[in-house]
């Protein structure tokens, strides 16, 4: 005799299966590599950071945790890359402050802005003012006297239209009301070269690329970035102190994953990077870069973007600058 299963005991069944069965999914997770997209070259901070942030994340996930390197077009290739991925908690980006500036740049994004979840802000490194080590300028005040007492003859190099080392600049230049030249180079070590040598008179470069420099008396370091001093250059005061009250410019690094990712997915892998940020090991590389590790909730990680578009928003319009 065939047994026949009641409809509405189907209904019943099919509901509670609807149920369990995404959670039995995501409990398995990770069944399989995830993949972190730096979307620059290899050898920089970012590139550094994030994959000692993927092998302690591998120890806590149980998964192997691999990073891909996108570059190109200001980060832009790799972040809609990661856009257009799947949302299943298997792609992550790892991007930096050019995420937040690329949009006040670009007359046509590659993704919507709406098609990355914020995960949480990893880190923040500080940009230090440095000039040569034989500069006429000892202190951030004698080069702003130099500059307002000849217009035009003060200039300072970047890595490029996008790059905080130009937005740092520009938005100091912009507050003191300076009229100063830009000198735009294919890479902030390229740059750091000329400051060196006195082809250019400063830059604001981050404190990672600029302290080895500095430790071996090759540039001098005028002011930080950072509200507070850093560890790393504790002898630099901030521009804050000094000259411009409020200013603040970081190089922060954070993570996204595509909208759509389920939260409890986001959440288990937000929850590995905050573990492996206080791990003791990955603390002591942060600090031999000069970076100063966060873990933040999303939501927080959200609030301070939204801070970061509105400030880049401003000091692009202002100066109104266009992408190289």
């Amino acid at each position: 005799m065939k047994f026949v299963m009641p409809s509405i005991f189907r209904r019943a069944l099919l509901i509670a299966l609807a149920l369990v069965l995404p959670g039995l999914a995501q409990a398995a997770y990770p069944e399989r590599p995830i993949t972190i997209v730096v979307p620059y070259a290899p050898g920089g901070a970012a590139d550094a950071l994030a994959r000692l942030v993927a092998q302690k994340m591998a120890e806590k996930l149980g998964a192997p945790v691999i990073v891909d390197n996108k570059a190109g077009a200001s980060g832009t290739i790799g972040a809609g890359f990661v856009a257009k991925a799947q949302p299943d908690g298997y792609t992550v980006l790892y991007d930096t402050t050019p995420y937040s500036i690329n949009p006040h740049l670009f007359p046509k994004m590659p993704y919507p802005t709406d098609a990355l979840k914020p995960l949480l802000l990893v880190s923040q490194i500080p940009n230090i003012l440095i000039v040569r080590a034989d500069s006429p300028f000892k202190d951030v005040k004698q080069l702003i006297a130099k500059a307002r007492a000849e217009p035009g003859k003060v200039n300072f190099a970047s890595g490029g239209a996008g790059t905080v080392q130009r937005l740092a600049s520009e938005m100091f230049r912009q507050r003191l009301g300076l009229d100063m030249i830009h000198v735009p180079y294919k890479s902030g070590g390229a740059a750091i070269i000329d400051v060196m040598g006195g082809q250019v008179d400063f830059m604001f470069s981050t404190v990672a690329a600029s302290s080895p420099h500095i430790a071996a008396g090759k540039l001098h370091g005028l002011v930080i970035s950072s509200p507070r001093r850093s560890p790393k250059l504790p002898d630099a005061p901030t521009v804050a102190e000094t000259v411009i009250p409020g200013y603040e410019v970081y190089e922060w690094h954070g993570m996204f994953v595509p909208a759509g990712t389920p939260d409890a997915l986001a959440s288990k892998l937000q929850a590995a990077v905050v573990d492996a940020l206080n791990d003791e090991e990955v603390k002591k590389r942060f600090k031999d870069l000069g970076a100063e590790p966060v873990g933040s909730t999303p939501a927080q990680f959200a609030d301070y973007l939204k801070k970061e578009d509105a400030k880049w928003s401003e000091v692009v319009r202002k100066g109104n600058i266009k992408a190289d």
